[in-house]
C-alpha cells in the first residue's frame, strides 16, 4: 500500500471517462477524509519513442528515482543540522521557488519547458535531469566536506578551552607575570592539584625534591575540581619533581609561555571562528537553493515515470490526466483513500492489463525478462509517491 507519509501522483488516460475527474474524486475523498488535498497535475505529451526504449527506461528509472530522492534528503539533512534541528527555522528554508512544497505541487504545477523541452526524446530529457542532479550532489558533497573540515578544526580548538584545569588549554589562564622568564637555572612549573589534596600540596611541595624554592607556590586559577599552582624549582630537578608529583597524584601541566606562540594560537582560533561562520552562511544558502532545485528535479522525474508507465500500460494516444493527492498521516484514512481510488478507476482494468494478469494468461513466458516490472505493486491507475519533508 502507498505510504501515508507522501503525496501521491497518479495518471490515467485522458478520454471521455476522465471528464470532471477532479470534482468527482474530491467529492468522494471528502467523505472518507477531510484533510486530503487534491489537485490536477499536468502531464505533458512527450515523444514516446519505441516500445523497447520505454521498457528500458522503465527498468532504469527506479534507480534514478532512488538517487534523486536521496539527494533531496541529504539537502534536508544538511539544513536540519545547520539549523540545529529547529522545525520553525527549517520550515523557512524548505521552500521551492520561495513557495512551500505543497504549494509547488498543488497550486498549478507545470513542466519546466524552458529547461527540459518536451520535443526532446525521453532519453535526452532523463539524461539532462540526471546531469543536473549529479551536479547538485557533487557540489553539496564538496561544500559540506569543506565546512566539516573547518568546523572540526574549530571544535578541536574550542575543546582545548573546555574541561577542568588538569586538561584544558592554559593559554588564556596563565599570564607572563606567572612565569619566570629567561633564567638559566630556574623555571616555573604548573601543577593541577585536586581540591581534596590542596592542603597536602601546601605541606608537601617544598619537600617533594631538593632545590624547590621555598614559599614559591602560588594559586594561578581554580575550578570546581582542581587548583592550578605555580611553583619555582631548579631546572636540574625537573624530571624528579615531575615523578614525585605523579606519585602524589598532582598533575604536572606541560606548558611553556611563549608570547608570540600564544598570540598566534589566539589568532588561529579567531580566524577559524570567522571562517566557520562564513562557510556556515554559504552552505546554508547553497543548501536552501539546492533543495529547491533538487526537489523540482525529483518531481519532474516522477512525471516522466508516470508518462512511461502510462504508455506501457494504456498505449497510444499518449494523452494522460494527472492528479496529486496528499495522503493522510493515518494508515486507516490512507487505506480508505486508496479504496476510493481503486473503486473509481476499476473501469480501467481491461486497459491496464490487470484482468489478464489476474487470469494468468500468457504471463509465464514474460516473467523472466521483465521480472522487476511485474513485482511492482499494481493498481488500475498509475501511481508514484513524492515523500514528505518531515520538519
Amino acid at each position: 500500500m502507498p505510504s501515508d507519509q507522501s503525496t501521491w501522483l497518479i495518471a490515467i488516460p485522458n478520454d471521455g471517462d476522465a471528464e470532471g475527474l477532479l470534482l468527482e474524486i474530491t467529492s468522494k475523498l471528502v467523505q472518507v477524509s477531510r484533510s486530503s488535498p487534491v489537485a490536477e497535475f499536468a502531464i505533458p505529451a512527450f515523444k514516446t519513442g519505441t516500445l523497447d526504449s520505454l521498457i528500458t527506461l522503465s527498468e532504469e528509472l527506479p534507480k534514478q528515482d532512488a538517487f534523486f530522492t536521496s539527494t533531496v534528503a541529504k539537502a534536508v539533512d544538511t539544513l536540519r543540522n545547520l539549523l540545529n534541528n529547529d522545525p520553525a527555522k527549517l520550515a523557512q528554508h524548505i521552500l521551492v521557488n520561495e513557495r512551500s512544497v505543497d504549494d509547488y505541487i498543488f497550486k498549478g504545477w507545470r513542466w519546466n519547458e524552458g529547461r527540459y523541452g518536451v520535443q526532446r526524446s525521453l532519453r535526452e530529457t532523463i539524461d539532462s535531469l540526471n546531469k543536473d542532479m549529479a551536479s547538485i550532489d557533487n557540489m553539496m558533497k564538496s561544500k559540506l566536506n569543506n565546512y566539516n573540515l573547518v568546523k572540526g578544526s574549530l571544535v578541536q580548538m574550542q575543546r582545548k578551552k573546555t574541561g577542568n584545569l588538569s586538561v584544558r588549554s592554559l593559554v588564556d589562564i596563565v599570564s607572563k607575570d606567572d612565569m619566570i622568564q629567561d633564567s638559566d637555572y630556574m623555571q616555573t612549573c604548573l601543577v593541577a592539584v585536586p581540591k581534596t589534596l590542596t592542603k597536602e600540596w601546601n605541606t608537601k611541595y617544598e619537600r617533594l625534591t631538593s632545590m624547590v624554592v621555598p614559599r614559591s607556590s602560588s594559586v594561578i586559577a581554580s575550578d570546581d575540581e582542581y587548583t592550578l599552582f605555580g611553583v619555582v624549582i631548579f631546572k636540574r630537578v625537573h624530571d624528579e619533581f615531575v615523578q614525585k608529583c605523579r606519585e602524589n597524584k598532582f598533575i604536572m601541566r606541560d606548558f611553556v609561555y611563549v608570547e608570540e606562540q600564544i598570540d598566534k594560537q589566539r589568532e588561529e582560533l579567531e580566524v577559524a571562528g570567522t571562517t566557520e561562520k562564513e562557510l556556515w552562511t554559504e552552505l546554508l544558502r547553497l543548501s536552501r537553493t539546492n533543495f529547491s532545485e533538487s526537489f523540482q528535479l525529483l518531481v519532474h522525474l516522477k512525471v516522466l515515470r508516470l508518462f512511461v508507465e502510462s504508455v506501457l500500460r494504456y498505449g497510444l494516444p499518449a494523452n494522460y490526466v494527472g492528479l496529486a493527492i496528499k495522503a493522510c498521516p493515518d494508515p486507516k484514512s490512507t487505506k480508505k483513500t486508496l479504496s476510493v481510488l481503486t473503486n473509481h478507476f476499476v473501469y480501467l482494468a481491461p486497459r491496464s492489463g490487470q484482468s489478464k494478469k489476474q487470469k494468468g494468461s500468457g504471463t509465464e513466458d514474460f516473467v523472466g525478462e521483465y521480472q522487476t516490472l511485474l513485482e511492482q505493486e499494481f493498481f488500475d491507475f498509475v501511481l508514484y509517491e513524492v515523500p514528505w519533508i518531515v520538519f
